[in-house]
């Protein structure tokens, strides 16, 4: 029987596993991670906040997989022989499968001199933990947060988080009344951050950040973060707390594989989610670098359907018959301030973007709950 072997653990991972089962796919699937919890991490934004814990965001994955009849392999991957279809990991096992999906997930550029001196909140959990507890010990002084993205490849950006924890930052301070104590001022290279959102939200972003009184700086180089200060080739911004988002690139042991690489260092994906010119390899996430808008977003909702299109084609395949699904390219973004969300939505010609409004928040809360009830 031919087997199904899944590298990651995150988003696109587990939904290509529950969209293979729910099509009636019953052949041997192999998860490789070196982590079975999933962690949720666009709820980390709440963390400062109180709103959620680290403890609550980790969720094993052991019942998630036994429900799933999926075979679990503890482990990081360090090779992959796409022409021999052999995955090797670091506890020195070769797993051989018919069917490969990446999806590890991306990393974080960290080439900017001094960014260890920033803290990266998309890296996960830990560090809406660290901004949770540095942040009571600013009663006066700076905090800068800042994005920016992959020079070779511009689409490979998250940064709605950046955005969401300047207004939420904003909201913890001005209710322990500490606001007109701290200077918060948001930096990018680009003139116009966000722009993936489209041109409405960005104008709606910028708005935001001038009536809260969130300074930019904007369409300035960086040069290199330092323990108090961010400099730019257009100024210096002396700062207590430095939280900044750096471009994506996919996981280091790509480098040294046969598989088809973008400029940015993504796997070179096709419509249907194959990897370009390689039968039975597949991504899914971050991953992978597709063909689409100029837009397609780097989140987990686009990871779920890149996921879906891939179940469906290796189901197909499996049935005697060639891929036939496209994925969905598609943004949805509520960017949270601990009331309100503001939404913003694009698919195709369709650009909506709805103003920060009450129930768009209790939404995004909503959709945790409904998300996660697969997992827990």
């Amino acid at each position: 029987m031919p087997e199904i072997a899944i590298i990651g653990s995150g988003f696109a991972a587990l939904t290509t596993v529950r969209e293979l089962r729910r099509r009636g796919i019953d052949a041997p699937v192999t998860v490789i991670s070196p982590r079975d919890e999933l962690h949720y991490v666009p709820s980390s934004i709440w963390i400062p906040a109180g709103l959620r814990s680290a403890d609550g965001l980790r969720l094993p994955l052991t019942r998630f997989l036994a429900r799933h009849k999926v075979r679990f392999v503890k482990a990081s991957v360090t090779a992959l022989d796409a022409a021999r279809h052999e995955i090797t990991t670091d506890t020195g096992a070769v797993l051989r499968a018919d069917h490969i999906v990446i999806a590890a997930g991306g990393r974080f550029l960290k080439k900017l001199p001094g960014i260890e001196n920033a803290i990266i909140p998309c890296e996960g959990i830990a560090a809406a933990e660290a901004i949770a507890a540095r942040l009571p010990s600013i009663r006066k002084g700076t905090i800068a947060i800042g994005m920016a993205t992959n020079p070779n490849e511009p689409g490979a950006i998250r940064g709605g988080p950046m955005f969401e924890y300047a207004f939420i930052l904003d909201r913890m301070l001005r209710k322990d009344g500490r606001r007109d104590d701290v200077r918060m001022v948001f930096f990018s290279p680009s003139a116009r951050p966000g722009q993936r959102l489209g041109e409405r939200a960005v104008d709606r972003i910028l708005a935001e950040m001038a009536r809260r009184g969130i300074e930019t700086h904007l369409g300035h180089k960086m040069v290199r973060i330092d323990p108090d200060r961010v400099v730019t080739e257009g100024g210096e911004i002396a700062a207590d707390l430095i939280l900044f988002q750096p471009g994506m690139t996919g996981p280091a042991w790509l480098a040294d594989t046969d598989l088809p690489l973008s400029p940015g260092g993504m796997v070179r994906a096709d419509e249907f989610c194959r990897v370009e010119g390689l039968e039975g390899l597949w991504v899914a996430g971050d991953s992978g670098s597709y063909p689409g808008p100029d837009w397609l977003p780097k989140q987990a909702h686009q990871a779920d359907l890149q996921a879906k299109a891939v179940a469906a084609n290796i189901a197909a395949q499996l049935k005697g018959k060639a891929p036939a699904t496209r994925f969905t390219p598609e943004l949805v973004c509520i960017m949270d301030s601990l009331d309100r969300g503001m939404l913003v939505f694009r698919r195709g010609r369709i650009n909506l973007t709805l103003p920060a409004l009450r129930p768009l928040h209790w939404l995004k809360r909503a959709f945790e709950h409904h998300y996660l009830r697969a997992y827990r």
